[in-house]
C-alpha cells in the first residue's frame, strides 16, 4: 500500500488498484482488471483514470461486499 496525497496505491509487483475519495460520499475503487467485461457495479474506468480498466463506486459500508472482494482479489492475483 502506498498512500499519496489524494488517494491509496495498493500494490504487489505493480499497482493493482486505487482507493479514491471522489466526492464527501463516495469513494472510488480503480482496478486493473484486463479482459474482463464491464457490468453492474463493474464499470469502465472512462475518464475516472486512465491507468485503471475498471471503477467501482463505494459509498456505503455494504458496498463493500464479496463482489468488490472478488474483484479485488483478482487484480491482485493479475498483478
Amino acid at each position: 500500500m502506498l498512500p499519496k496525497k489524494a488517494y491509496v496505491s495498493l500494490r504487489r509487483k505493480k499497482q493493482f488498484a486505487l482507493l479514491q475519495p471522489s466526492t464527501s460520499a463516495r469513494l472510488d475503487v480503480g482496478l486493473i482488471l484486463n479482459g474482463v467485461k464491464p457490468t453492474g457495479r463493474l464499470e469502465p474506468s472512462g475518464s475516472f483514470n486512465a491507468m485503471f480498466t475498471h471503477r467501482v463506486r463505494v459509498t456505503s459500508e455494504a458496498d463493500v461486499d464479496a463482489e468488490l472482494r472478488r474483484w479485488l482479489k483478482l487484480a491482485h492475483n493479475e498483478a
